[in-house]
C-alpha cells in the first residue's frame, strides 16, 4: 500500500492523481496531509506536493474526456468533505480513461459513480439554501457581512452568485467552520482566510447604529404578518429546516 499526502487543495489532489500515473502505483490511497494519521506502519508513504502543470494535465484530460460539466462535479465531491472524496475522484479520474468518449458519471449501475452522484445532489442542495437563507448585517464600516456554517464547503459555489446579485455594495460572506470567507470590495471578489476564528461577542459589538433598528424591524413585520390560524409547522419546517433558522433574523 502507498500512501499519498497532500496539501489538501484541488490542485494538490489533482497533482496526486497525476502522480498516481506518473509512478504507476497500483495499492494506492490519497489523504490529505490533516487528515493523515498513520496505521499502516508498513505503507509507503509519498509525500506530493504540488504542481499546476500537473494539475493542469489532469484538468485538461478529464475536460476531454468528462467535460467541464463533468469537472464540476468532481469538484462537488471534493467540496462535499466526505472521507471517500479522494477515492471517488481517483476512482472517476481512471474510469474516464479507461472508457474515454463515454460519460462514465451517468453510469449509475457503478457504485461508485452513483456515490458521486448522490454526494453532488447534497451539495446543490446546501449550495441552495444558503443562496436562499444568508441575512447580511451592516457593519460599523459600512460592509455588509453574512456568517454562515453549512454541512459542505459550498463557499466556492456560492461566490458567483452573490457578487452578480450584489455589484453595487461591499460585502462579506464568513464560514464559521473552516475559518475563511470571501470579500467584495466593489472592484474584486476574492477568498480570505483570517488567522484567528471570528469572535461572535466582538463581532456584534461592531454593528452599524441602525442594524438592530432594521433587525427589530424585520421581526415585528413577520409577527404581524403571521396568521395564527393557518400556522402549520410541518410544512414550514420542511421548506426552511430549523438548522437553518440561525441565519434568519426573523426567527432570533
Amino acid at each position: 500500500m502507498t500512501t499519498l499526502l497532500y496539501d489538501g487543495s484541488f490542485d494538490g489532489l489533482l497533482t496526486a492523481v497525476f502522480e498516481v500515473f506518473e509512478y504507476r502505483y497500483q495499492d494506492v490511497e490519497i489523504i490529505s496531509k490533516e487528515k493523515f494519521h498513520q496505521e499502516n506502519i508498513f505503507a509507503e508513504i509519498h509525500e506530493v506536493i504540488t504542481q499546476c502543470d500537473k494539475a493542469e494535465r489532469v484538468f485538461n484530460k478529464l475536460e476531454e474526456n468528462i467535460g467541464r460539466s463533468g469537472i464540476h462535479q468532481l469538484l462537488k465531491v471534493f467540496l462535499s468533505e466526505d472521507q471517500e472524496r479522494e477515492h471517488l475522484i481517483l476512482s472517476a479520474v481512471k474510469q474516464s480513461i479507461r472508457h474515454s468518449g463515454k460519460n462514465i458519471l451517468q453510469n449509475y449501475a457503478d457504485e461508485e459513480m452513483l456515490k458521486i452522484s448522490k454526494i453532488c445532489k447534497s451539495v446543490d442542495r446546501e449550495r441552495h439554501r444558503m443562496t436562499a437563507f444568508v441575512r447580511f448585517e451592516k457593519m460599523q464600516d459600512g460592509v455588509f457581512f453574512a456568517k454562515i456554517d453549512p454541512d459542505f464547503d459550498v463557499l466556492p459555489l456560492i461566490r458567483k452568485h452573490f457578487k452578480d446579485r450584489y455589484q453595487d455594495q461591499k460585502w462579506m460572506i464568513y464560514d464559521l467552520r473552516r475559518n475563511y470567507g470571501i470579500l467584495y470590495d466593489l472592484e474584486s471578489c476574492e477568498f480570505f482566510y483570517p488567522e484567528e476564528k471570528l469572535d461572535l461577542h466582538k463581532y456584534q459589538q461592531k454593528f452599524h447604529d441602525e442594524e438592530q433598528n432594521y433587525q427589530t424591524l424585520w421581526q415585528r413585520y413577520f409577527t404581524k404578518t403571521n396568521i395564527t390560524e393557518r400556522k402549520n409547522l410541518k410544512l414550514h419546517v420542511q421548506h426552511v429546516p430549523k438548522r437553518y433558522w440561525k441565519y434568519l433574523t426573523e426567527k432570533w
